[in-house]
């Protein structure tokens, strides 16, 4: 029963707030396609035939409910005019940005964000794959939230602590002000999930919960006008566990996907969100070809689905591009088994 449930269909019913006889899985697999096209980084990320030709290839080899047509942390920051250094080997080197922001540069930039940098490569990828794939897929896109791409902005080593305080407020209005105009030209396009992405969260008192979630709305309420499902993805287990508590306590209109833990105990807490708005997002580095030993179990992982019936599963950022498409497979069966 659960397998002939189509995924536009549970889309349609989380809009509406009804639990889904099933989650839907929606990995993130996205630079894994550079390796199938045989190309550096730097080339497959401007270069929307070899993105649309391998993603329709992991469609082919990926048993899941969503196709990743872009996904890129820096697709922002280099909207708004940083410069990406590339090393020799074709790999992200650093970002180098072109001066402070101030409200003159926000009101320079935002409007023409979705102009920029490879933002129309990525919705260029969204229409192309609208076409080829006809079947139940998903189109997925992933944009950065208020602080993940702030701290950028700010020029904050993301490695330490970040204090709400070191984010100056009008770099965080900036962040939020691109978030709106970029998911409305994804939905536009044609994608049918957007991830909204944060990477690291300062502690926040219920104040300042408060006021990210309503950044956050803006984009969520054109996505959802578009019957495309918001999905916010966070991807730090410590933000998680030191913001839960006013996290919860929001009026979320979308799916809220915090990192598993490896638990069935992992999602303690985001279930009173309900059942048509918690979602879990697995390890990333679980999926990684070459590793060892996973990082869960197939034990934990129906385990955690038995005790949290979550909305949708995902993973905590990109696999890696040495993606393990069997053991990602696995995972589908532990969902639809």
């Amino acid at each position: 029963m659960a397998e002939k449930t189509g995924a536009r269909q549970i889309v349609k019913g989380l809009l509406q707030g009804i639990a889904p006889p099933r989650p839907l899985f929606l990995p993130i697999v996205f630079s894994h396609g550079a390796r199938i096209e045989n190309v550096p980084l730097r080339v497959f990320l401007t270069n929307p035939t070899k993105i649309s030709n391998s993603q329709r290839q992991i469609r082919g080899r990926l048993h899941s409910d969503g196709v990743t047509c872009y996904f890129d942390p820096l697709l922002e920051a280099e909207a708004l005019g940083g410069r990406i250094e590339w090393d020799a080997e074709g790999q992200i080197r650093w970002l180098e940005w072109p001066g402070d922001w101030g409200e003159s540069t926000q009101q320079e930039v935002v409007g023409d964000s979705a102009k920029r940098g490879r933002v129309g490569v990525a919705l260029e990828v969204v229409r192309r794959l609208k076409l080829i794939l006809r079947d139940d897929c998903l189109l997925m896109a992933g944009i950065a939230g208020p602080f993940a791409l702030a701290t950028m902005l700010a020029r904050l080593n993301r490695e330490q602590e970040i204090r709400l305080s070191d984010i100056p407020a009008t770099t965080l209005d900036l962040a939020a002000a691109l978030i709106a105009p970029l998911a409305t030209s994804f939905v536009e396009a044609g994608a049918g999930v957007i991830f909204i992405r944060e990477e690291i969260l300062p502690a926040l008192s219920e104040e300042a919960c408060a006021e990210w979630a309503a950044r956050v709305a803006a984009a969520v309420n054109i996505v959802r006008f578009y019957e495309a499902l918001p999905i916010l993805l966070l991807t730090n287990r410590r933000s998680v566990e030191m913001n839960r508590e006013t996290i919860v306590r929001q009026n979320w209109d979308c799916v809220v996907c915090p990192a598993w833990d490896g638990t069935p105990e992992g999602g303690e807490g985001f279930r009173s969100l309900g059942a048509a708005r918690f979602g879990i997002a697995l390890p990333a580095d679980a999926f990684k070809g070459s590793a060892t030993s996973e990082l869960y179990t197939e034990d934990s992982l129906r385990g955690a689905l038995r005790e949290s019936t979550p909305a949708v599963v995902t993973t905590a950022g990109e696999v890696p591009a040495d993606a393990n498409m069997e053991r990602l497979n696995k995972v589908w069966e532990n969902i639809c088994g």
